[in-house]
């Protein structure tokens, strides 16, 4: 299991943050059915594939900090290997039901912030951001929502195939250079985050463009998001560059090709963010 959650991590087969956190506890927490020949076997497997499945994705600081946490509930001194899987177990759930009730409600705070009627524009894939969505059309919301492909890997494609699915919501894929088109017509944007450093938003590539758009066409940003993905400190975030061939699978005779996973967005473009604690 450990193996297929890091090549699902690093292929980005999982694409929202949270869920790859879950994932990875999971993932963690699988090794605990395994037989070891000695306790301190044990946990250096822990430690050394807890190592792993950070650096599948160094840039999720919720991935990584989730990783941390579970490794670190082993400091203690343990009787035997059962006592030390148990502990194991037990700080795997709590970090998996943290997460994931953090994600709940900052989906139930976004959702307050769309009204009916409301026209709507996201970027790539957030699963708290669809959550909010639903949340909203359940609650009787019809909304319009425009969906960016998010290039190179489409993952917005994703999103769009998911909205469309959910009543009430008048789904429209369209280019990511098409934001600037799309934006007059908007009454927010509403994206997730990957993290919160300081005064950067980190998250999908594209996010700053359509940020800096929106503040250009007077269309507020607001980003969601679990409170752990803010941090003031002790994180520092590592772009990925990931493979050509997600741009062009052509050969490229006499240039390169960049493909950066992410971009940083100034937190003076965003006009609030929601986390499971409200706005701020």
């Amino acid at each position: 299991m450990i193996d297929e959650t890091v090549e699902e991590i690093r292929e980005m087969q999982t694409h929202s943050s949270s869920v790859v956190a879950v994932k990875a506890a999971r993932a963690l927490e699988s090794l605990t059915e395994r037989e070891f020949r000695s306790l301190d076997d044990y946990l250096r497997d822990v430690e050394r594939n807890s190592t792993t499945l950070r650096q599948a994705n160094p840039s999720h600081a919720s991935l990584q900090n989730t990783q941390r946490e579970i490794v670190a509930a082993l400091d203690d001194e343990f009787p035997d290997i059962e006592a030390a899987k148990a502990r194991t177990r037990e700080a795997a759930r709590n970090v998996i039901e943290r997460v994931e009730m953090a994600k709940r409600r900052a989906a139930e705070y976004g959702a307050m912030a769309l009204d009916d009627g409301m026209t709507v524009l996201t970027h790539d894939y957030s699963s708290t951001v669809l959550e909010a969505i639903e949340l909203a059309g359940r609650e009787g919301a019809d909304l319009t929502v425009y969906v960016t492909e998010a290039r190179p890997r489409y993952l917005g494609r994703k999103s769009a195939r998911t909205l469309a699915a959910i009543d009430r919501v008048e789904t429209h894929l369209v280019v990511d250079s098409a934001c600037g088109h799309f934006l007059p017509e908007c009454d927010r944007v509403l994206m997730g985050m990957d993290c919160i450093v300081g005064e950067t938003l980190y998250n999908r590539i594209g996010s700053l463009p359509i940020a800096a758009t929106a503040a250009e066409t007077d269309t507020p940003v607001t980003v969601v998001g679990s409170g752990a993905k803010i941090i003031d400190d002790g994180f520092v975030f590592e772009n990925e560059f990931r493979s050509s061939s997600e741009v062009m699978r052509e050969p490229a005779e006499g240039f390169w090709i960049e493909n950066p996973a992410y971009d940083a967005t100034p937190l003076s473009l965003v006009d609030s963010v929601i986390t499971d604690e409200g706005m701020r």
